[in-house]
């Protein structure tokens, strides 16, 4: 038996029906329904709180949240309602900032601890070696995202302060993670290459070479042309790439690990950051926590 659609409303609904049982398939085939925090934070800061998220309703909303930013508003995607959801995120552990007043997630944060698993997800954009052979507990970071109506500093501020909690917690002395600029241009790469290598920013200790697939076509090239020093125009127009996520990044005293990888599905640059425990703490006391409570 067919159905027939008759209305623009029944069309939605039907619409909004498929990609409801579509989800629901994609977190059983995860195993996301036993989720719950492998690390457990939390802290009242005002009218937020940070914490792990520890159900499956914070998670769900953590993912629709991250499918609301990164496939809607980034890439464009049409659909009104979604879920951002890949099989590495059963292993990991996702702070979440709440409003106390909604009872509404606005930012989130996915973290995976070499203490409980020996997989990255950016292992397959980065040689990761230099990192995972150094000593002690290590965190990755990624998937951050801010619902738009509060990219305001304190709640990208009140993740750095859910992340650092997870450090101490789980006692690891190395962060690492991704810096996301919206391009994929090669002069672009290049140009943010050299800047950063001319601010003292990459970490020769740490050096991660983007993976075959996942390196920016013509990049050597345009790197080739930057040979010296950047003009000061050319320095403002590296700034004005970084976005205000990258910005906050570097800001903690993180290191770039070099040339950026290239993600075409998402149409991005991502620049290895990897960040020293005592950098991100000696940053947080430079945070401005006391003026939201």
């Amino acid at each position: 038996m067919l159905l027939k659609v008759t209305s623009l409303g029944e069309k939605f609904m039907i619409s909004r029906f498929s990609q409801s049982i579509q989800n629901y398939y994609q977190l059983r085939s995860f195993n996301l329904y036993k989720f719950k925090a492998k690390i457990q934070i939390q802290n009242d800061l005002g009218p937020y709180q940070i914490s792990t998220a520890n159900t499956i309703e914070e998670l769900k909303e953590a993912f629709a949240l991250r499918f609301s930013v990164f496939h809607r508003e980034f890439v464009g995607k049409s659909s009104l309602w979604g879920m951002d959801v890949d099989d590495f995120d059963f292993d990991c552990d996702h702070i979440v900032i709440k409003e106390k007043r909604s009872n509404k997630i606005v930012g989130t944060y996915r973290l995976r601890c070499s203490a409980l698993t020996n997989k990255f997800y950016f292992s397959k954009q980065f040689e990761l070696a230099a990192i995972l052979q150094h000593p002690g507990v290590k965190v990755e970071i990624g998937r951050a995202c801010i619902h738009k109506d509060y990219r305001q500093g304190i709640v990208m501020s009140l993740l750095w302060k859910g992340i650092a909690d997870y450090v101490a917690a789980s006692d690891a002395n190395l962060v690492f993670g991704c810096a996301s600029i919206n391009s994929d241009d090669p002069r672009d790469a290049a140009l943010l290459t050299q800047y950063f290598d001319e601010q003292g920013r990459i970490n020769r200790g740490f050096m991660a070479q983007p993976t075959p697939v996942h390196t920016m076509p013509f990049l050597s090239f345009y790197r080739e042309e930057l040979r010296g020093s950047l003009t000061e125009t050319q320095r403002e127009t590296a700034r004005d790439l970084l976005p205000q996520l990258c910005k906050s990044i570097l800001n903690t005293g993180a290191f770039i690990g070099g040339e950026p990888s290239w993600d075409p599905d998402f149409r991005c640059l991502d620049f290895l950051t990897i960040l020293h425990r005592e950098d991100l703490n000696r940053s947080l006391w430079k945070r401005p926590f006391g003026a939201i409570l």
